[in-house]
């Protein structure tokens, strides 16, 4: 998002809560949401032991190692909990003190007997032995612009064909993934992941697609969207009124896919 507002990016893939964020500072050129990319959360809630009989009511009174303050993850674990009648701050030991890129190691090596990780990790924990994925996130929280592709209200104005072409480039490659299994997927992708098998990356599409985390179209619902403030405002991180037709542009993935 820095890099968008300052120029030193046409367009960004970033969660839509940080459009909603810079509204609230009253920006003059708003970061406008124009195609979806996934439409879930994509953590899992991991546990160090099998756990064949989860229940939610499990977590209480142990150790959970959350992810940061603010963050998409982070304010979808607490409002899956308190979907479940648990207080994160309250009923749990609640660490959130690690940083992004540590926390799969501070779980291997930490008391905590509970985190919420993002794929592939949570394939390669299991197959490691390291973590047993028992609920997820995505499911347990609904549909939510999670990822979405947004550029400045001003840069949308002068360009608009330029945007354009570049949903349709979206588009098209969303319908490849629709059409194709997860192994297809893994294959091509796999270059990306230079340090992760390819079996590691099928397990991890096949769970974001069996849970429909891929958006199918570049549209960004108005469902989806209430969804998000509400995870927000559960988490009191929602700054203020956010309104969909002001941070949101649908009338170009949708002429894209009528086309």
């Amino acid at each position: 998002m820095t890099a968008l507002l300052s120029d030193g990016a046409d367009v960004a893939l970033v969660g839509s809560e940080t459009s909603i964020y810079v509204h609230a500072q009253d920006s003059k050129d708003k970061a406008i949401n124009f195609a979806q990319l996934t439409q879930t959360d994509g953590t899992f809630l991991v546990a160090k032991e099998p756990k064949p009989d989860f229940t939610w009511e499990d977590i209480k009174g142990t150790t959970f190692l959350g992810q940061r303050v603010g963050g998409m993850p982070q304010m979808v674990g607490e409002y899956v909990l308190k979907k479940h009648d648990i207080d994160p701050h309250t009923d749990l030991n609640l660490l959130q003190n690690v940083d992004f890129a540590n926390i799969p190691g501070a779980f291997s090596s930490g008391d905590s007997e509970y985190v919420q990780l993002f794929e592939p990790t949570a394939s390669t924990f299991e197959k490691e032995g390291n973590g047993h994925v028992i609920a997820s996130f995505g499911d347990e929280s609904g549909s939510v612009p999670y990822t979405t592709f947004m550029t400045k209200e001003s840069f949308l104005n002068g360009n608009e064909d330029t945007i354009k072409r570049f949903t349709k480039a979206i588009y098209k490659a969303q319908q490849w993934v629709q059409e194709h299994s997860a192994e297809e997927i893994a294959e091509v992708i796999q270059p990306y992941f230079e340090d992760t098998e390819k079996e590691m990356l099928a397990s991890s599409i096949d769970r974001y697609k069996s849970q429909n985390s891929f958006a199918a179209e570049p549209v960004l619902d108005k469902e989806g969207w209430n969804n998000l403030k509400d995870i927000m405002d559960e988490a009191g991180e929602l700054p203020g009124d956010a309104p969909y037709e002001e941070l949101v542009n649908t009338t170009i993935a949708e002429e894209v896919i009528g086309n």
